[in-house]
């Protein structure tokens, strides 16, 4: 069964109004190749059919593809693939809390809807809340701030529509060169650096990532905190009232644009990271570092959405092959029996999270979890005792690329 907060799926990905599949890509020794597949291929291939998925894009200066899609198409896809899976599914439910079977072992869910309040038991549970809830209620140990840096600024996503397309062709390089001038001359002052603005699928439509949500003390807002999730939903349009009419008056090709449509809810970067049998850290990623029991792999560098801009940092070494493979360890949590977490919650220290909590990395956890549960579920054995070689060959066979050899 698949407990889903909204009446859809695809999380941040269509409730935070993404629309751009990171993290799919690699600069595998200067040559850009997708190195995500298995379950992401049937994604994109379904989203493709439904005429919403763009060609990749090269974003960052150049230095890695990122790939834009219709947000629509991508949750017609989901359906199709849930239906076609013949997954039961439970939209408008939310988790509030577990029953424990014991100490370590997780029971039920506790789930609040409009139909009231319910148990969903289950044999093995796979935490994919972005917040780490199920197994933090559990019992998990888990990080939530980072001492030096605190966590990642959340932000709002907009879409902006009614562009001229041939006069907003180098928009996407000129705006923070814009942005620059117009705070200069006093008239704008942004919540952020390094905006990341660029054409959609149709190319009249516009993404806007500019936006930077944060406390009165300035500190990041924390998606956990009601209160606090309260404040940014307010600031979050705040600012795109106070910024947008920028992009009119300054840049090429937006005069006669118009905001079309602001995400459902702020997009949270971070909050808690259940800790588990392994962390990621920033030096697995920029060292390219390998895993006897890898699960897939993540090319995306390290983006730290920190305190008025965004800090990036990329592999190292001149002639690096731009990836790192994801350990099956991270998805396993500490102290529980029958629960694995996967996406933004799972495994990782603050700064390899900064990386790995994008789109691609999010689904090679989840079809691992998924395959994993399977395999504990079939052998009568806890989450972290699976056979490993045999989940990867069950993946491999999946179509996923695990790193090492050619790519698929």
């Amino acid at each position: 069964m698949l407990v889903e907060r909204y009446g859809y799926s695809g999380g941040a990905g269509s409730a935070g109004g993404l629309s751009t599949f990171c993290g799919l890509h690699a600069n595998v020794h200067g040559e850009h190749r997708q190195v995500v597949h298995g379950l992401a291929d049937e994604i994109l291939e379904r989203v493709d059919r439904l005429g919403g998925l763009n060609p990749p894009h090269l974003s960052f200066a150049d230095r890695i593809m990122a790939q834009a899609y219709d947000i629509s198409a991508y949750k017609i896809a989901l359906d199709d693939l849930l239906v076609a899976s013949g997954v039961d599914v439970l939209f408008h439910a939310l988790g509030v809390g577990v029953l424990m079977r014991d100490e370590h072992t997780v029971g039920a869910l506790l789930v609040e809807s409009k139909s009231g309040r319910g148990a969903i038991t289950g044999e093995v549970f796979i935490d994919c809340s972005g917040d780490g809830d199920v197994a933090a209620w559990a019992g998990a140990p888990y990080e939530k701030t980072d001492p030096a840096h605190g966590m990642l600024y959340p932000s709002l996503m907009f879409r902006v529509n009614g562009v001229d397309a041939a006069a907003a062709a180098d928009a996407q390089r000129e705006i923070p060169a814009l942005m620059e001038e117009a705070e200069r001359s006093g008239r704008y002052r942004f919540p952020r650096k390094r905006p990341i603005v660029r054409p959609q699928r149709n190319p009249l439509e516009w993404r806007a990532n500019i936006t930077q949500l944060s406390n009165p003390d300035g500190s990041a807002i924390d998606g956990t905190d009601v209160r606090q999730l309260s404040r940014g939903e307010l600031q979050g349009r705040r600012q795109v009232r106070d910024v947008f009419p920028f992009f009119q008056e300054s840049v090429p090709g937006f005069a006669d644009s118009y905001v079309v449509d602001i995400a459902p809810s702020i997009g949270i970067r971070e909050t808690r990271r259940i800790i588990g049998a392994y962390q990621v850290t920033e030096d697995d990623i920029l060292d390219c570092v390998d895993f006897p029991d890898s699960i897939g792999v993540n090319g995306w560098p390290v983006e730290a959405h920190v305190a008025g801009d965004v800090e990036l940092r990329w592999q190292r070494g001149a002639d690096n092959r731009g990836y790192n493979q994801l350990p099956f360890r991270m998805i396993v949590p500490q102290l529980l029996t029958n629960t694995y977490v996967a996406g933004r919650c799972a495994s990782m220290t603050h700064e390899g999270q900064s990386s790995a909590r994008v789109t691609g990395p999010c689904f090679e956890m989840g079809q691992a979890a998924g395959v994993a549960a399977d395999l504990a579920l079939g052998a009568g054995v806890a989450v972290g005792d699976i056979d490993v070689p045999e989940l990867q060959r069950r993946l491999e066979k999946d179509g996923a690329w695990l790193g090492g050899g050619e790519i698929a």
